[in-house]
Formats: C-alpha cells, structure tokens, sequence
C-alpha cells in the first residue's frame, strides 16, 4: 500500500468494483459487437442530412450566393452566424483535454475522448461555412498564405478572413494529433483482441506498432504534455481571432473591446453543454454509466454554470456601455434593435438572454446538477441560445446600418441555406456515429490509469485504511516500503 491515495469521502470516478480486464471488456464491446438498430436508425438519419446538406451546397455553388437570404445590408446571414457557433462547440474538447491534463484533473479521463472527437468534427463543419461564403469557392485557395508563382501577388495579410485560416488550421491539426495520440494504446488493445486478420492488420496499423513497453508509455507522456501546452493557447487564441472579425469594424455592437473574452468564454459554455448532450446519449446507449458518472455530469455543469455567468455579465456590460457611452448608435442598436421586445428582432434577444443566462442557473442546484433528464435538456437548450446570441450579434448589427436608405426590413433564410445547415449536423453525426463504432469512446488507458486511485474498489479499500489508529496505519505502511 502507497501513501499517497484519495480520501474516501471524494466520489469515485470509476463505479462498481471494476478490474482491468473489466474496463477493457466494457469500452471494446460496442466495437467488437454488431451495431444496434438505433445506431443504424441514427446512421441513415444522418447521411440523409448530409445528403441535403451536399445538395444545397450544390444549389448555392451552382447559381451563386444570391440563392441565399442576404441582401443589400445584411451580408453575413445564416452562414457567419453558424460558422461561429461550430467553431465555438468545437472548444470544450481541447479545455477538457489540454487544460484539465495539465492541472491534473481526474475526472477528466470518462469525457475527453469524444470531446477531443466532438472538437475534430464541429471545426470540420465550421470550416465549411467561411469557403462556400466567399462565393467562388475554386479561387479560395488565395487566402492560403504559400509561396507561389503569381510574383508580388500574394494573399491579403490584412484581412480577417486570413487569421481565421490561421486560427483554425492550427487549431485542427493540433486538436487531431492530441487526440490521435491518446488513441494509439487503445489501438493496440483492439489490435491484440481482434479475431480476424482484416481488423488485426487495419488497427495494427493505425497502433504504429505500440507494444506497451516503459519506453512507449515514456514518449506517450510527453508528448500528451507537449501537445496539451501547445493547445492551451490555442483554446484562448482561436475564438479571440474570430472575434476580430467583428471587433475590427465600425459596425455599432460590434465595435468593442469585450468580445476576446465574451467569445471565449461562449465558446466553453457551448462546448461542455454539447459535450454533456452527446455523452449523455454514449453513457445510455453504450450502458457506460459506470465510467460516465454523475460525478463527471456534476462537473461539466459547474463550468457551465460558471461561464454562463460570465456570459451573461458581458451582456450586461454591453448594455451598460450602450447607454453610458452617450453614442446614438450604439444606444440605438443595444437598446432598440437588441433590448426591445417589440423591434423586428427583440424576440432572438430575449431568446438568448432566457437561454444563455437564466435557464443555467438551475444548476446551482445540486440536485439539479446531478438530474441526468434536466442536464440533457439543459444543455439543447444552452445551444440554441448561443446560436441566438451568434444570430443577434451579426443580424441586429447589420440590418439598421448608418443610412436608413440602406435598411433592410427583414431577413430569412431560404431552405438552402437552412439545408446548408443540417447538412453540417448531418456531417458531425454521421462523423459520430462512425467513431462510436469503430474507435473506443472513453479512453480504456487512462481509465486504468485512474482506478487504483478512484475507482470504487481502491474506495472501499481506503475506508478501512482510514478507520485504522494513526501508529497503526504508520506502522503498516512502513512494512510495505
């Protein structure tokens, strides 16, 4: 027995009195068996949104961005507006995974396999919004910064859209080595259960060979370590770039110096709620109750509850600064076109400002933190009013511009746009499903590596260590060193 352990009073992170081989049977069992008939019901749902979603990608390709509901003052509709909202969900996965690894948080270890999964897709469908914007997609290789042969042509350093390719090509190519990386062992673990040669080569080759040795485990580390400290900046980097987008101009309610943080922290809000939504279903599909705790549910709601708050005290400022800042303007957009109910778009307002800020405080509750059906609600809920709050921040700054002649009474979107859009769902689910059915959804290493610490049985084993006299429990564990 070692001293260093847990105390008995903290919750494990690991339930029933689970051993290795146990934790290696429950996570490869979705993987090794056939898929069930919700997954092949949830499957086909899917590809048929990705199919209309390729259609309407088509449609607007085909006859140009006219075919959307833009017009003269509202440039950016549906497509920024939801091009921010992925690129935010696609945070939670690298705070989970990178900043939770450095601080050394247990509880980590159940989630960030499919919220480092989660950030991979989500920026697979941001980054699809921002190209087909452009209009000429065949010419949106100029934004890419590379030398080339056009001499003194190169792309415009100056332009916003160009940080965000920086931003978020790095931000996904971290994102996926971090996650591959943690993958490599679990890899091996399939490989070495396989019962045909086709799978024992396709996940043998996906291992790099791993055998498990000090060394490999050594590397392993260390690289976890280098990544995690490279995607620490990256979490803070990227939604503060793509909130440049807005802050850069002279657009009232975009003109400000809150949106950095502001976007940071909507970023993670958004992230852990579709985080808590999609491990919510794993942990009942999959029967992962076990290693997807209530403790782990507990968690991910403080931090929403937390950056809620943050959230909603930056909408609070921005009011505040809409009126003491004496700009009629600004006044003018915050408290007209955004604050009343009765303007054309006071309704997404207060639909964001219920959402994001009201309806989270129920998690203050621990009852309520730990209630699985109000979480999973919860969280849906969370993400429709982001996606509000990306909505109010382009729509109501842009339809009132400087000139009323320029006014737009209103904007809708079109069906191709909307299908646009549920083709990226499509795109994340089908995206999910393939993972969930063919790579390990919570991570068996490092579940292993929390259960002689956490798990249920190590607990159990503890109380009565704890129980002992203070000589008594010295004098055994000097025996044992």
């Amino acid at each position: 027995m070692h001293l260093k352990y847990e105390s008995s009073t903290r919750e494990p992170l690991v339930e029933g009195n689970k051993t290795y081989h146990q934790v290696t049977e429950d996570i490869c069992k979705p993987i090794e068996q056939k898929p069930s008939r919700l997954w092949y019901i949830g499957f086909f749902f899917s590809i048929s949104l990705l199919l209309f979603g390729v259609f309407s990608v088509f449609w607007e390709v085909y006859w140009g961005i006219g075919v959307w509901g833009i017009n003269r003052t509202i440039g950016w509709g549906w497509d920024i507006t939801n091009f921010v909202w992925w690129v935010g969900i696609g945070h939670a996965g690298t705070l989970i995974s990178a900043i939770l690894l450095l601080f050394r948080q247990g509880w980590r270890t159940g989630v960030n396999r499919a919220a480092e999964a989660m950030t991979i897709f989500a920026v697979m469908c941001a980054g699809q919004f921002p190209i087909f914007h452009m209009g000429r997609v065949w010419d949106a290789f100029y934004v890419l910064p590379y030398p080339n042969s056009r001499g003194p042509l190169w792309p415009n350093f100056n332009s916003a859209l160009l940080w965000d390719v920086f931003a978020i090509s790095t931000y996904f190519t971290v994102s996926l080595l971090f996650w591959y990386s943690g993958l490599v062992p679990d890899f091996a673990t399939i490989r070495d259960r396989a019962k045909t040669n086709l799978r024992k080569r396709l996940y043998g080759l996906a291992s790099f060979g791993w055998t498990g040795t000090a060394k490999n485990w050594q590397r392993h580390e260390a690289l976890s370590l280098v990544l995690a400290g490279l995607s620490t900046p990256l979490v803070l980097s990227v939604h503060t770039i793509v909130s440049f987008d807005f802050a850069t101009s002279v657009i009232p309610g975009w003109h400000t110096t809150i949106f950095p943080p502001y976007f940071v922290a909507g970023a993670i809000f958004s992230g852990f709620a579709m985080v808590q939504t999609l491990m919510i279903i794993v942990r009942k599909v999959f029967a992962m109750e076990d290693y997807v705790t209530l403790g782990h549910i507990e968690a991910m709601n403080k931090v929403i509850v937390l950056t809620g708050s943050i959230v909603g005290i930056a909408y609070l400022t921005e009011l505040f600064m809409g009126w003491y800042s004496q700009n009629k303007y600004e006044g003018y957009t915050f408290w007209y076109s955004r604050a009343y109910l009765f303007s054309p778009y006071g309704w997404s307002y207060w639909g964001m400002m219920a959402c994001n800020v009201l309806s989270p405080q129920i998690f203050w509750s621990r009852k309520m933190r730990r209630n699985v059906f109000v979480t999973f609600f919860m969280s849906i809920i969370v993400n429709i009013g982001m996606w509000f709050e990306r909505f109010v921040i382009i729509v109501t700054s842009l339809y009132r511009d400087y000139l009323p002649s320029s006014w737009s009474v209103y904007y809708s979107p079109t069906i191709w746009e909307i299908g646009f859009y549920a083709g990226t769902f499509g795109l994340f689910f089908t995206c999910f499903f393939l993972f969930a059915k063919y790579f390990p959804v919570i991570a068996i290493a490092e579940i292993k590596y929390v259960l002689k610490t956490t798990g249920d049985g190590y607990k159990d084993q503890m109380s009565a260590i704890e129980a002992q006299p203070l000589e008594a429990f010295v004098k055994d564990q000097t025996h044992h060193h």
